[in-house]
C-alpha cells in the first residue's frame, strides 16, 4: 500500500515545477491560480462518489480507478496545447486524487488496529511525502536532460506502476457488504454527501490546507526570482518534504498516546511560524527555512488529521468520513489556489499579501482548535454506535 502511494503521488507532483512555465508558453499565464484550483475542483466534486463506493464496491476499485486517471492524463499533456485544452486536463486529472486517496485512507483503516492508527497513518505519510518530493525533483531533472514531453510521460509511467502495485493487494470490504458496480451507485442522497461526525477535522482540515494550495501556486515563481533555476527550481519542495519527513512516524504515535487536538494546536503553529517565515523571505536561505518550518509543521499535522477523522467516522461509513476530510481538503486548496493566483497576479511585490492570507487560515485553525476539548488516547474516545438515519431522503 506504501509502494503504491508512493508512486501515486510521485506521479502526479512530478508535474508541479514544470507547469506554471508551460501554461505562460501557451499563453495564459494570468491563469496559473487555475493549475491547481480546476484539478482540486474535481477532486473535490468526485469525493461523495469514491466515498460511496468505496463503502458499497469495494477499496481496491476505487484506488485503481484513482490511478488510471492519473496514467491516462499523462499521455494526454503533450497534446494539450492550447490554455482551454490545458485546462481542460488539469480538470480531468483531478479525478485521479478524487478517488485514489480515499481508497487507499479506508483501506489503511481498515487493517490497522486502532490503538496504532496514528503511527500507520504517519507511515503512510512518509511514503507520500517522499513521493511529492522525488517527484518535484526528478520532474524538472528530466525536462531540463530531456523535455517537457519526456517529463509527462514519466508521470504516467509511475502512474502505470502504481496501478500494478494494487494487483497484489487483497480487498478489505466485507463481503456482506459488497456490490457490483451500477450506475445507481452514482445517485446520491444528501445524507450520502458529506458525514457530519468528522466536521470538526474537516474544519482544520480546510484551513491548514488552504496555504498549501497557495504555496504549490506561487512557490514556482518565487523560486525563479530568488535564483533557484533549473533543477534546483524543486528545491523549496525537497526542503519542505524532507522536514515533513522527518516528524511524520514520530507524530502519528504521539497522536495515539497523547490524542489528535493536542498534536493538531502545536503542528499549526509551526504552520503559522513558516508562513510568517514566507511573508518575509529576503533571500534563498529564509526562504528554504521558511519551507522547513512549514514542512515540520506539516509532518506533525497530516498524521494527527487523518487518524482523527477515522476516529470520528462510523465504521460502516468509513469511506464516507475519509471523503468528507478530503472534501474540505480540495476546498482549502483549491480556495488557497485560486486567491493566490488572483492575488500575486504575476506581481513579485505581491507575494507577501498571499502568504500573510495563508497566515489569517492557519490562525482560525488554531482559535478553532481552541475550541475544542482535549481528548486522551483514541482509545478512550471511539465512536458511538451509529443513530438510526432518515428514510426519506432527497436523491441528487
Amino acid at each position: 500500500m506504501c509502494l503504491s502511494s508512493f508512486l501515486f503521488f510521485a506521479s502526479f507532483n512530478l508535474l508541479l515545477p514544470e507547469l506554471p512555465d508551460h501554461l505562460t508558453r501557451l499563453g495564459g499565464g494570468e491563469y496559473k491560480g487555475f493549475i491547481i484550483a480546476l484539478f482540486t475542483v474535481t477532486a473535490a466534486i468526485s469525493r461523495p462518489f469514491s466515498g460511496k463506493l468505496a463503502d458499497t464496491v469495494g477499496r481496491i476499485p476505487v484506488m485503481v480507478f484513482g490511478s488510471l486517471v492519473c496514467f491516462v492524463c499523462g499521455f494526454f499533456y503533450p497534446w494539450a496545447l492550447t490554455v482551454t485544452g490545458f485546462l481542460g486536463l488539469r480538470l480531468l486529472h483531478g479525478f485521479s486524487t478524487g478517488f485514489k486517496p480515499t481508497g487507499t485512507a479506508a483501506y489503511v483503516a481498515d487493517i490497522v488496529p486502532m490503538e496504532r492508527r496514528g503511527e500507520a497513518m504517519g507511515l503512510m505519510g512518509i511514503t507520500s511525502a517522499l513521493g511529492m518530493a522525488c517527484g518535484p525533483a526528478f520532474g524538472s531533472w528530466v525536462t531540463e536532460t530531456f523535455s517537457l514531453n519526456t517529463m509527462f510521460y514519466c508521470s504516467s509511467a509511475a502512474a502505470l506502476l502504481s496501478l500494478l502495485v494494487q494487483g497484489t493487494l487483497t480487498e478489505t470490504l466485507p463481503k456482506a457488504q459488497r456490490q457490483r458496480f451500477h450506475l445507481s451507485l452514482l445517485k446520491l442522497k444528501w445524507r450520502e454527501i458529506l458525514e457530519p461526525r468528522v466536521s470538526p477535522a474537516a474544519i482544520t482540515t480546510a484551513l491548514c490546507l488552504f496555504p498549501y494550495g497557495a504555496m504549490l501556486t506561487v512557490t514556482p515563481d518565487q523560486s525563479r526570482l530568488l535564483g533557484l533555476v533549473g533543477p534546483t527550481k524543486g528545491l523549496f519542495y525537497v526542503c519542505y518534504t524532507a522536514a515533513s519527513l522527518a516528524v511524520r512516524l514520530l507524530a502519528g504515535k504521539v497522536s495515539d498516546t497523547h490524542g489528535r487536538v493536542t498534536v493538531l494546536r502545536w503542528s499549526s503553529a509551526l504552520l503559522a511560524l513558516g508562513l510568517a517565515l514566507l511573508v518575509w523571505a529576503p533571500s534563498v536561505p529564509w526562504f528554504l527555512a521558511a519551507a522547513t518550518v512549514f514542512g515540520l509543521g506539516t509532518g506533525l499535522n497530516s498524521p494527527a488529521l487523518y487518524a482523527w477523522t477515522i476516529d470520528l467516522s462510523p465504521p460502516e461509513h468509513r469511506g464516507r468520513g475519509v471523503a468528507t476530510m478530503y472534501i474540505a481538503l480540495e476546498v482549502g486548496i483549491g480556495l488557497g489556489a485560486l486567491l493566490a493566483g488572483w492575488i500575486f497576479a504575476n506581481q513579485a511585490t505581491h507575494l507577501p499579501y498571499v502568504h500573510g492570507l495563508s497566515l489569517l487560515a492557519v490562525l482560525a485553525a488554531i482559535a478553532y482548535l481552541l475550541t475544542v476539548p482535549t481528548t486522551g488516547p483514541p482509545m478512550a474516545t471511539n465512536v458511538a454506535e451509529p443513530t438510526p438515519e432518515p428514510a426519506a431522503e432527497e436523491v441528487i
